[in-house]
C-alpha cells in the first residue's frame, strides 16, 4: 500500500512549531516531556501536523 507509506512519512512524528511554524520530526514521548525545542526558534511549544484535508 503505497498510500499508507505516503501517510505515515508525511504525518507520523511531524510536529509544528507554534511560533515559528517550523516543521521537525522527533518522538512524541519527548516532545510530550519537553526535552525537544524548535531549531529555528528554540520554542518547546510543539503541535502535531494536522492530518484533515484542507481543500
Amino acid at each position: 500500500m503505497p498510500e499508507e507509506a505516503a501517510r505515515k512519512r508525511l504525518f507520523d512524528n511531524v510536529f509544528i512549531c507554534m511560533d515559528c511554524k517550523a516543521k521537525m520530526k522527533a518522538k512524541p514521548r519527548k516532545v510530550r516531556d519537553n526535552k525537544v525545542k524548535c531549531r529555528k526558534c528554540g520554542s518547546k511549544d510543539l503541535r502535531l501536523k494536522s492530518k484533515e484535508d484542507r481543500s
